[in-house]
């Protein structure tokens, strides 16, 4: 029996996809991939197998904003084990050691303040980062310790939601970078009893919200045209910079790969997203001096958009 092959199409857009627990992100993204039949995908930052939550792949156009994504702010979910440290700092690692957990609210609101704001964190050995080309968690697995170097972040905020015996749930909004596997087990030696993560969801990531999110569940069910009206527009990527308005003939020159000046007063410099009107153009740095220096832009053709 010949199989027949499915043709592949282009398909641009942001998929805010739920991503259950138990698969790996680029597993849900090959799944995702697949029913769009689309041409490009990719993701903007992975959730480790054991967490669910907001994923956004990006289709086409939008895979070249994703590492942008990756840069925004986080907010997660955590429930934390007190009393039981693993070798992962998660349930998928050996129990290390086991303590009594005698804490009261007070006490754990005085621990988790100690996080909020600018701190120092040390990178998990199980974790994707790489040492002389390998993966750290490849060189854990071997029983080998590389030394990390502590890193800045941003912990915005921690809410308290609950306190059940030893279980403790709380929300965290941080910056990119951030290891709450990491975070949990501070937090749990700050407590005196140690911790691990033992459930993991990330809520919003930028301008994303899980609310808006779909399952593959539903993405099954859909036919082609229901699953692209779940697509959210490219510049969402980056809905977090500000917005640099052009003219019609400032927004040509820059399509043609030229840097344009910019005919308004510059009060800010940076990273901006440009458009025309409503035609999102492109990710540009605006320079003091008026000078608009394209990042990434947009396959656009200015005629078809009346530019």
């Amino acid at each position: 029996m010949t199989q027949v092959k499915r043709i592949k199409r282009p398909v641009h857009g942001v998929l805010l996809l739920n991503k259950p627990a138990g698969i790996t992100s680029n597993t849900a993204l090959q799944i995702a991939k697949r029913l769009y039949q689309a041409e490009k995908a990719g993701h903007t930052g992975t959730l480790d197998p054991f967490a669910d939550g907001l994923l956004p792949l990006c289709f086409g156009e939008a895979t070249k904003f994703s590492q942008y994504q990756l840069e925004a702010d986080k907010c997660y979910r955590a429930v934390l084990q007190l009393g039981v440290t693993t070798t992962t700092g998660d349930p998928e690692g050996e129990v290390l050691d086991t303590r009594p957990v005698d804490i009261d609210a007070d006490r754990v609101a005085a621990a988790t303040a100690q996080f909020v704001g600018s701190i120092m964190q040390t990178p998990p050995m199980y974790s994707a980062l790489k040492y002389q080309g390998k993966p750290l968690y490849e060189y854990a697995r071997a029983g080998i310790t590389i030394e990390r170097p502590a890193r800045p972040i941003h912990i915005r905020d921690i809410t308290i939601l609950a306190l059940d015996g030893e279980k403790l749930t709380i929300d965290v909004t941080c910056s990119a970078g951030t290891y709450i596997r990491t975070l949990a087990e501070d937090i749990g030696r700050v407590l005196g009893c140690g911790a691990h993560l033992t459930k993991l969801t990330r809520l919003a990531s930028g301008s994303f919200q899980l609310s808006e999110a779909v399952t593959l569940e539903q993405l099954e069910h859909d036919d082609l045209a229901q699953r692209d009206e779940r697509l959210s527009a490219v510049d969402g990527l980056i809905g977090y910079l500000p917005q640099l308005q052009l003219d019609a003939g400032t927004a040509k020159l820059l399509l043609q790969g030229q840097q344009p000046k910019y005919g308004g007063h510059v009060t800010e410099s940076g990273l901006m997203r440009a458009y025309r009107d409503t035609v999102f153009l492109g990710l540009v740095n605006l320079q003091f001096d008026g000078v608009i220096v394209p990042q990434r832009l947009m396959r656009i053709n200015p005629q078809s958009e009346g530019i």
